[in-house]
């Protein structure tokens, strides 16, 4: 073989060798840069304007430990750092709706290791009920629309969400019906991607617990369904595993006292995976009354 023909064959193995190598350190930099970046966003002063919307439009902020606002704050920084806010239908997209989103989004990232809704980068927002065209149907399976809609997440890198639904959630703390807490529980289910109820847990010997607990409680809810029996849980929970995550979320947050009642199993698993217990925040809020 000629001289040239080995230097050739000698550089290429050197470049496919240098490229492999290269790969990994890239995405290392650009996850420590990123990583430093949330740092210091997680650090930055919070407006005092900032806390006086989410005071105003979340009754729920209040009734957080001061420790557990001071992290939604930080969280609240990185979160509107990264994501993209688009209005539909003529609306304006203010200060309001974006601190009312992310603050209601980011309470479910509390307590514990996260990237921000990874998949997610925009959230559009319609004034109220739109009509959407990619309706889910059984299974999370996408249909013809036409379908009127009060919010939608998608594994795409889109959330959708109706501004009067969204006010009203956030409004209302006791009713177990939010929106915005429901269309991202799903970003948090969608993240390892798949729509099945099963978000990614902090260790393989979890799923056990939650396949069993989960999955008893979905099947009980199917049959009190279809019987038309009243739970604490929304019967819409009932039409997939997705959806039972998502109302079962719900629930969880703004009608703590009657789910752990009702369903002691399933919100223990909840608890364990959101590191949170909404009861000690209401009991801590009716003591600090007395």
């Amino acid at each position: 073989m000629p001289l040239t023909a080995d230097i050739t064959v000698i550089q290429g193995v050197v470049i496919g060798f240098a490229a492999v190598v290269a790969l990994p350190v890239f995405f290392y930099v650009r996850s420590a840069l990123r990583d430093a970046r949330r740092r210091r966003l997680r650090r930055q002063p919070f407006p005092d304007a900032w806390r006086e919307i989410i005071t105003r439009t979340m009754p729920l902020y209040e009734k957080l430990p001061a420790a557990l606002r001071e992290q939604l704050h930080g969280h609240i920084n990185v979160f509107l750092a990264e994501k993209r806010f688009e209005g539909c239908a003529g609306l304006e997209i203010t200060d309001e709706i974006r601190l009312t989103v992310a603050a209601q989004a980011c309470l479910l990232l509390l307590n514990r290791k996260t990237d921000y809704f990874r998949k997610l980068t925009s959230i559009v927002v319609y004034p109220h009920t739109y009509v959407s065209q990619n309706a889910r149907g059984p299974g999370g399976m996408v249909m013809g629309g036409g379908t009127p809609t009060l919010g939608e997440s998608w594994g795409t890198g889109t959330l959708v969400l109706a501004w009067d639904s969204v006010m009203g959630g956030a409004q209302n703390i006791r009713d177990g019906r939010n929106v915005t807490m429901h269309e991202f529980a799903h970003q948090l289910d969608q993240e390892d991607g798949a729509a099945d109820g099963a978000p990614i847990l902090e260790r393989f010997t979890c799923y056990a617990s939650w396949a069993r607990v989960l999955g008893a409680e979905y099947a009980a809810l199917q049959r009190k369904a279809r019987k038309g029996r009243r739970s604490a849980l929304r019967s819409y929970g009932a039409t997939n595993p997705a959806e039972f995550f998502a109302v079962a979320t719900e629930a969880f947050i703004e009608k703590p006292k009657t789910f752990k009642r009702k369903h002691p199993e399933l919100y223990e698993e909840l608890q364990s995976y959101y590191r949170f217990d909404p009861l000690e925040w209401r009991r801590a809020s009716t003591a600090g009354r007395s």
